[in-house]
């Protein structure tokens, strides 16, 4: 029952307070706003907890018979190293909660508590462990896969790549990782992180192309209370919440002109202000950018600031397509077909050879990425022991290689249109306002849809 009100809340907050009265009032309280909560009536009774209720955030009194605030955090920070520490006291034990901050704990409440300032000083908390739970994360997966080792390749093209991350990870350069949509740039700004004396940081992503501008600002910069409608609270940006580690800028490119001014003055100075404020905040953190555009081409067309692409642009890792290391397809395909096949709780033993070799022939516009949603695909409707070219997107398989329509279930509304298009157009003599009017549709759409199936230009139509 716990754990079901636990998934669904905002996140798990413990109470440790020797005052039942207010261990009662702060979690109504909290749970009203969303928050799972479990209280403690000493330290000692709280670390019974920790283990079984694991809380993102706890909330304790300092002044405590028994095992006080002070040492309750000592042993609590041992068992439970992701949470978050906010610790209350009264106004005349103000030096106490100093010294709490000193011990790691992320901020400190005065009582009689304002609630006001409770919910806003918990929120903070809380993204703050989420945060260090997705570090963590990460650093674990990277820790499993020995560092590099989830970047699949024996292509010498990849192998520079991988030695030249090897020698600009323990640096503090700002890195800007280019190359076409699915190479990986993500995984390689990933592996950099790995390689630095801030890996144990915080390692926070940001795709730029997915927030508009004054959103982007706010998640790069924070907010102040007040600063546009629906800004109930103070709230942190990324660059704040990264400080000390890495921040990832995924798509660059696509930021407007005002808000590379207030990038490059931070990367430049290291200080900024939240939306809204006034306060000049410091920050020390290393960005790594990655981008599908030729941002140099950009800033000489004027719409990137040269100076910023110099600024980010100190390291440059350009990511080969996948068409250029035809040798790493059977690497990864068996890479995917084991991580897939474990996920879906499948055994298939391997590919046959006329699925091999069709995956080894396609060009691969969408690069890793495609490949890898080809295998999941092919692993969830593989009904036998292995993976044959039936399973396979029928945008791959080579038209003389289908043999037969499209499988139902298992294909997709595109498949079907695909092979529609192609067969009707065979059998009109490849004349396409003859297949438009067999299908339905203008002769115009039949040749975007050659030309989107082909890579080319539209054939000419035959009448």
């Amino acid at each position: 029952m716990l754990r079901a009100s636990v998934m669904a809340s905002r996140g798990r907050i413990l109470i440790v307070d020797d005052e039942a009265n207010a261990r009662a009032a702060l979690s109504e309280i909290l749970h009203d706003e969303g928050y799972a909560t479990e209280t403690a009536a000493d330290g000692f009774k709280a670390l019974g907890k920790l283990e079984e209720f694991q809380p993102d955030v706890i909330l304790t009194d300092l002044k405590m018979p028994g095992l006080d605030g002070l040492a309750f955090m000592e042993k609590a920070r041992a068992a439970s190293p992701l949470s978050v520490f906010v610790v209350m006291t009264a106004f005349g034990t103000i030096s106490s909660a100093v010294s709490a901050i000193k011990l790691g704990a992320e901020n400190y409440l005065t009582k009689p508590l304002d609630y006001e300032a409770l919910s806003a000083v918990v929120e903070r908390a809380m993204e703050k462990a989420r945060l260090l739970e997705e570090t963590s994360r990460l650093r674990d997966r990277l820790r499993e896969r020995n560092a590099f080792g989830h970047i699949v390749s024996a292509d010498p093209k990849m192998q520079a790549v991988l030695d030249l991350v090897a020698q600009v990870g323990p640096s503090k350069a700002s890195v800007l990782v280019t190359g076409e949509s699915g190479t990986g740039k993500e995984l390689i700004a990933e592996a950099i992180c790995a390689a630095s004396p801030r890996a144990d940081k915080p390692f926070v992503r940001l795709h730029c192309a997915a927030l508009s501008e004054s959103l982007l600002e706010s998640e790069l910069f924070g907010h102040e209370r007040g600063a546009f409608t629906g800004a109930f609270a103070r709230r942190e940006g990324r660059f704040k919440q990264a400080d000390g580690g890495t921040l990832f800028l995924d798509e660059i490119g696509e930021i407007s002109p005002s808000t590379q001014v207030k990038l490059l003055r931070v990367i430049q100075e290291k200080a900024f202000e939240r939306v809204g404020g006034n306060e000049t905040l410091k920050v020390d953190v290393r960005v790594i950018a990655a981008t599908n555009k030729d941002l140099l081409a950009a800033s000489r067309a004027g719409t990137f600031r040269e100076d910023l692409y110099y600024r980010l642009n100190v390291i440059a890792i350009e990511l080969p397509p996948l068409r250029t290391r035809p040798s790493d397809v059977p690497a990864l395909v068996s890479f995917f077909l084991g991580k897939y096949a474990r996920e879906n709780g499948r055994t298939i033993e391997g590919i046959s050879e006329e699925a091999r070799e069709i995956l080894m022939a396609y060009e691969w516009p969408g690069n890793v990425r495609e490949l890898e949603n080809a295998v999941e695909r092919a692993v969830v409707l593989c009904d036998g022991p292995r993976i044959d070219k039936r399973h396979l997107p029928v945008q791959i398989v080579p038209r003389e290689a289908r043999g037969g329509p499209p499988a139902i279930p298992g294909s997709t509304i595109a498949d079907l249109e695909r092979y529609a298009i192609l067969q009707t157009l065979e059998a009109c003599g490849g004349s396409t306002s003859k297949a438009a009017l067999v299908l339905g549709i203008s002769p115009r759409k039949i040749q975007y849809k050659l030309h989107e199936y082909s890579g080319g230009p539209p054939p000419p139509s035959r009448v």
